[in-house]
């Protein structure tokens, strides 16, 4: 199997291994309102952990980037959330993939599409304890099925330790996509949010 190229080595000292699949280009998002980032910028530390705990449930990296505010664009914000996933340390790592609810389907598949994907799903929590993780941005909804298969059924060739440093980088991806989509939002979500929260999400397929 053809692997990736590793992740920077002295960004993850405490994960050696290697990729087993290259990162899709990131999505190109909207900027959010300066009035938006003004909101995340001057909130209470609660209020912005809160937020960002939305996007990756790890203490220490919504913590970090609530300490380091003001950010002066989202690219910053982003940059900040990217180095911050870095240092995760592997309990923080465990953290945050056990807040990490199952990637989900479009609405409209057959029943037997979510019967294949329960059944990999159990395969690779079987095998790395943890929940599969992956980023779905610029997939299309017809392409998700094979998508997270293909994910699922390339990743458990890993060993544990090179698993542990693609769902790492999965979980970096994922905070970029989750910030860029609620700050980029209409209006402030300072004062909550609409919709799942990750973690949160059911994990039983609809029937």
């Amino acid at each position: 199997m053809t692997r990736g190229p590793t992740l920077p080595a002295h960004r993850l000292p405490h994960l050696p291994g290697r990729r087993a699949i290259s990162a899709l280009p990131e999505q190109t998002r909207t900027p959010p309102s300066p009035k938006v980032l003004e909101g995340f910028n001057t909130a209470s530390a609660d209020d912005a952990c809160h937020l960002l705990l939305g996007c990756l449930r790890s203490l220490r990296w919504a913590r970090r980037l609530a300490d380091h505010r003001p950010y002066p664009d989202l690219d910053s914000l982003l940059a900040a959330s990217d180095e911050a996933t870095y240092d995760l340390t592997p309990e923080d790592l465990a953290e945050a993939l056990a807040g990490e609810a199952l990637p989900t389907l479009p609405d409209g598949m057959y029943p037997v599409a979510h019967t294949a994907l329960s059944a990999a799903h159990a395969a690779y929590e079987a095998r790395f304890g943890h929940v599969f993780v992956i980023c779905r941005g610029g997939v299309t909804p017809e392409e998700a099925l094979d998508h997270i298969l293909g994910g699922i059924r390339s990743r458990l060739t890993n060993d544990p330790e090179e698993e542990r440093v693609v769902a790492a980088e999965e979980l970096r991806r994922l905070a970029r996509e989750r910030l860029a989509d609620t700050l980029g939002g209409a209006g402030n979500r300072m004062t909550g949010h609409d919709g799942a929260t990750p973690g949160k999400t059911r994990r039983t397929p609809p029937p």
